[in-house]
């Protein structure tokens, strides 16, 4: 004989699924990333003793400020990442949770993705001394350009390369210095053409570059929108979409002219 049951134990009894739903979920592990503001480095000065710039065949120029490349601090590929972490994520402007796939698109092992991204650091840097070279009009085979920078891996770092070289060989192009002083931070992709590529991570970055003291911030024009998102105050965000229009704002700033921004 069925027994109809009251509406209360109903309840609870269709609740029991989704209670235990969650508890799975709580100690489960999810395919998400957890990111925070990385490192900065100087690429005008030394990391470890060694400078990040070296350059041979061609006369250097002493330069002051700074150009700081930006990273992101991300959760391991094979870390466990808990709803308890992803929902401390969300309230934190100094955290970001994201999809495992879109920080670690290659899979693999972590081995097979530091691999990957010294090789992608490596392209990086190749593309940054042919779009330096060439924006100042000298053959890459007469000068000889050498990029140290480790523990850091990824192609995020290739425009601030590039402006590090333009810097060391030509200044602001009036026997000024490109950065006028200041610390500049940024990040951006870069082609042997000079184009800048966006990076992801920039709301984190813009954090780590204030941190470190930086006031005007270079960011791909495409992700102007992500970096103004959590902006810390007394940071300057200029787009750029080319080493070029990075190289003509930082002039402009310097000179007091007016300066594109987001």
């Amino acid at each position: 004989m069925l027994t109809r049951l009251s509406r209360p134990r109903a309840l609870a009894l269709c609740a029991l699924p989704v209670v235990a739903l969650f508890g799975v979920a709580a100690f489960a592990p999810l395919p998400f990333t957890v990111a925070q503001p990385g490192t900065t480095a100087n690429v005008l000065g030394d990391v470890h003793g060694a400078p990040v710039i070296r350059i041979k065949g061609a006369p250097t120029r002493p330069t002051s400020g700074q150009l700081r490349m930006t990273t992101i601090i991300a959760t391991g590929p094979t870390a466990d990442v808990g709803i308890g972490d992803v929902i401390d994520g969300w309230f934190r402007t100094d955290r970001a949770v994201l999809p495992r796939e879109s920080v670690y698109p290659t899979g693999g092992s972590e081995k097979e993705i530091e691999k990957h991204n010294l090789e992608d650091m490596k392209k990086s840097q190749n593309s940054a001394v042919d779009a330096a070279l060439r924006y100042l009009g000298k053959a890459p085979g007469s000068v000889d350009v050498t990029l140290h920078l480790a523990d850091v891996g990824g192609p995020s770092a290739g425009l601030f390369f590039a402006l590090g070289i333009v810097d060391k060989l030509d200044g602001n192009g009036s026997g000024g210095d490109l950065t006028g002083g200041r610390t500049v931070a940024g990040t951006g992709t870069i082609e042997a053409d000079g184009t800048v590529g966006a990076v992801g991570g920039v709301s984190l970055k813009t954090q780590a570059a204030r941190r470190d003291g930086a006031t005007v911030f270079l960011v791909p024009k495409a992700e102007c929108k992500a970096a103004g998102a959590e902006l810390p105050k007394g940071l300057k965000l200029i787009p750029v979409t080319t080493l070029k229009s990075a190289v003509s704002s930082l002039t402009a700033l310097d000179k007091g002219a007016e300066v594109p921004s987001c």
